[in-house]
């Protein structure tokens, strides 16, 4: 599975949920703060490899 890349849509305290850009799911997926990098705002991009997501 992946590489991924994924659009943060929305953050709602400690979880943000993320569409995913590199396959058409109409879901949203809801993935833990912790997991993703500290400066993440909404609308901006993620590529997530090896159990670990960066900004692009």
């Amino acid at each position: 599975m992946g590489p991924f890349d994924y659009e943060v849509v929305q953050i709602e305290g400690d979880y943000a949920h993320l569409r995913n850009l590199t396959q058409e799911e109409p879901e949203l997926k809801l993935v833990a703060r912790a997991l993703l990098p500290g400066e993440i705002t909404e609308g901006c991009r993620l590529h997530y490899e090896l159990f670990e997501y960066t900004m692009v």
